[in-house]
């Protein structure tokens, strides 16, 4: 084992940095992918004064592993597409919400910056106990 390396919690060697940045990792982020809308409380400390924005739009974006992890929220805004890149562990995120959960096929949605109106619109996706409860409803 070199210097400076730690034991992972199955007795494997672990790096230091890796263990600086496992400490790091937040627990209380929800499980979201791209097409959902999200609602992302950030911090913003204008002054001497902290307060909550809340930042609502669609995930088109999330790439990265670990303490890099990010994703890109986009929203229309006055007629205006407005993308603002967060990271997932980001200290400056309250917290973070899903709004709705998208059905969409790619994992990167960048057409939807050509897209307008109603043809930018994400579909819902259905969960399977949601769809099981109305066929028995019937």
């Amino acid at each position: 084992m070199y210097v400076g390396q730690t034991k992972d919690e199955d007795g494997s060697p672990m790096n230091t940095l890796d263990a600086l940045d496992a400490q790091s990792l937040r627990s209380d982020i929800p499980d979201f992918r791209p097409g959902d809308t999200l609602k992302v409380h950030v911090r913003v400390i204008e002054g001497n004064r902290e307060r909550n924005q809340v930042f609502q739009g669609a995930v088109i974006r999330r790439q990265g592993d670990g303490i890099r992890e990010t994703f890109t929220v986009r929203k229309v805004s006055f007629g205006v597409g407005v993308e603002r890149t967060f990271p997932v562990h980001s200290p400056n995120i309250a917290k973070i919400e899903v709004h709705m959960r998208g059905d969409v096929r790619r994992a990167k949605l960048y057409y939807l910056r050509k897209l307008r109106g109603k043809a930018a619109k994400i579909k819902e996706r259905r969960s399977s106990s949601a769809a099981k409860a109305s066929t028995s409803a019937s």
